[in-house]
């Protein structure tokens, strides 16, 4: 049985690849993407969602724009990693449809109220929107499923020695959202794990026999692409696919490991804004699981079958 998601995310060349994981994964139900602006501005994310889900196959899932700008900071973009247009090299044939009317706040609200406990909800971007939809329907963290997040880390930053992008990006969402109450806590899927599930040579010689998907779309998108916490690695040669993994957690819950903790957002510190302090003490009440292990092997033979499904449709 498949489980329906809403995935919020800033597409992205690595958003880009979980979209495509997400169309090809017969665990995974896509019921519409919203996107925010963050590893590049909202008319570019929101473009590229649009483009990537109609090149593999999504083009009745709706997609909705959120927010422009985070809470209280000025908008900060990764073009330096993504490239100008978000998808490093890879070109897309432009969307021949527009966005959803509405706002994604809303589109997010109404999904989760009219199905209580069937959607989980996934964020692989900053968490604007989930701290806005928080802020306005409070009950929104009992209403969904589960949900899941590319972001954080415990132990190390990739934009700063502490901070993890999304994290950093709009630290006071992500203070909100840690701290709404998620009643399964929030699943964080962080650079713990994410820095570990590289797309190696061999891994990138797998993706050139998968069609169009893969010399249009994959292969050209990691080839401009790097972590910034690879200061000495050149850009394509393994780069890490951090947003994949929130999605194949949810496609096979094996790949990962977790360790409960209380997870609290630093907003003011001047070394450490957007740092995901993370208490794994036993004595404390944890408000999320946080990904500590990961089965990589097991990763890539997921991820790669997807695709392959996806290139087998595309012909």
């Amino acid at each position: 049985m498949s489980t329906t998601i809403i995935l919020d995310c800033d597409p992205g060349i690595d958003d880009a690849l979980a979209i495509a994981f997400a169309a090809g994964s017969p665990e995974i139900e896509l019921a519409g993407l919203t996107t925010v602006a963050g590893n590049v501005e909202l008319a570019k994310t929101t473009a590229n969602a649009l483009a990537v889900a109609a090149f593999v196959g999504l083009g009745s899932v709706p997609v909705t724009a959120g927010c422009a700008t985070p809470l209280l900071r000025p908008a900060l973009h990764a073009a330096h990693v993504h490239g100008d247009t978000g998808l490093g090299g890879a070109v897309l044939p432009a969307p021949a449809r527009q966005p959803e009317p509405g706002h994604a706040i809303d589109f997010i609200i109404e999904s989760a109220a009219a199905a209580p406990g069937e959607i989980t909800l996934v964020a692989t971007g900053p968490l604007t929107n989930i701290g806005l939809a928080l802020r306005r329907e409070p009950r929104l963290a009992s209403w969904v499923r589960d949900f899941v997040i590319m972001g954080g880390s415990a132990s190390r930053g990739n934009v700063s020695p502490a901070a993890e992008f999304n994290i950093w990006a709009d630290p006071e969402a992500a203070a909100i959202v840690f701290a709404a109450g998620w009643p399964s806590g929030v699943r964080m899927i962080g650079l713990d794990v994410t820095l570990l599930a590289r797309a190696t040579g061999a891994v990138q010689d797998r993706m050139r026999t998968l069609g169009e998907l893969g010399s249009l779309l994959l292969l050209p998108a990691l080839a401009q692409y790097f972590d910034s916490a690879d200061d000495s690695a050149e850009p394509g040669a393994e780069p890490p696919v951090h947003d994949v993994c929130a999605i194949v957690s949810i496609a096979d819950p094996s790949v990962f490991s977790y360790t409960p903790a209380l997870v609290q957002v630093e907003t003011q510190g001047r070394l450490t804004a957007g740092m995901t302090v993370t208490d794994f003490t036993k004595s404390i009440i944890p408000n999320a699981r946080v990904a500590t292990a990961i089965a990589a092997d097991r990763f890539w033979d997921v991820t790669l079958d997807a695709y392959q499904s996806v290139a087998s449709r595309m012909g």
